[in-house]
């Protein structure tokens, strides 16, 4: 029956909606945790260097020469910045910073204050990557949030339409056949089917069972007699 056929398909295609919402949602929100995670890791890699390097010439005091171990700790955090580069503007003030190595580790206050200043400063370009990043997750974050709402709101209308049609075109004609049967149950042996705007399979149940009744009705007001229904030589042959 074409009715059950569109009972079948409208409920998968809702079942279809639902599944494509859940992959679409689970889409969305796992792209964010992997960008921001590794923004973040690989950013705070660069600030922990910066640190580092303000950490130990705060340590030696200026114009006090770098001993060995505080001139291998500062290379070493240098270098982790130099291999962490992650924003095109850092590449420019490590350069910057390179040539002032040697003298700041012999203790020359004229130089401190620009690898001061260079270390600052790649923190901030960091820092605002940062912020940056956080910004882009929270807008990825909103669209992900609205694209969920059309979702569901899109999942939402289809249930609607498919439960107006499933009423109309089904749970209605069942409505009318209980209300026929209880009829004829209490004595309204006139009542019958009837209904506007039906499918060709209602109107199909709905003339056979109208035939029933009508088989039914004819059958108990000829009393035993059973209604001929066959052919004139088929009643010709039953009366011989």
């Amino acid at each position: 029956m074409r009715l059950a056929q569109a009972v079948r398909v409208g409920s998968w295609f809702l079942v279809g909606l639902n599944l494509l919402m859940a992959v679409g949602t689970i889409a969305i929100f796992s792209r964010m945790a992997p960008a921001i995670a590794v923004i973040i890791e690989r950013n705070e890699r660069s600030l922990k260097a910066c640190e580092d390097m303000l950490a130990i010439m705060a340590v030696t005091g200026s114009g006090s020469a770098f001993s060995h171990e505080q001139a291998r700790l500062f290379q070493a955090a240098y270098d982790r910045a130099k291999a962490n580069v992650t924003e095109p503007q850092e590449p420019e003030i490590l350069r910057r910073m390179e040539p002032n190595l040697p003298p700041l580790f012999q203790g020359a206050a004229t130089v401190r204050k620009e690898v001061v200043e260079a270390a600052v400063q790649l923190g901030k370009i960091n820092r605002d990557a940062m912020a940056i990043a956080d910004h882009r997750a929270q807008q990825l974050g909103r669209a992900g949030a609205w694209g969920v709402v059309f979702m569901a709101l899109s999942v939402f209308l289809a249930g609607v339409i498919f439960i107006r049609n499933l009423t109309g075109r089904v749970v209605k004609p069942l409505e009318e056949i209980h209300a026929v049967i209880i009829a004829h149950r209490n004595g309204d042996t006139m009542r019958r089917c009837t209904g506007t705007d039906l499918s060709q399979d209602v109107v199909a149940v709905f003339t056979g069972i109208n035939e029933l009744f009508d088989q039914c009705q004819a059958l108990a007001a000829g009393g035993d007699r059973r209604p001929e229904f066959g052919s004139g030589r088929e009643n010709e042959m039953g009366r011989r």
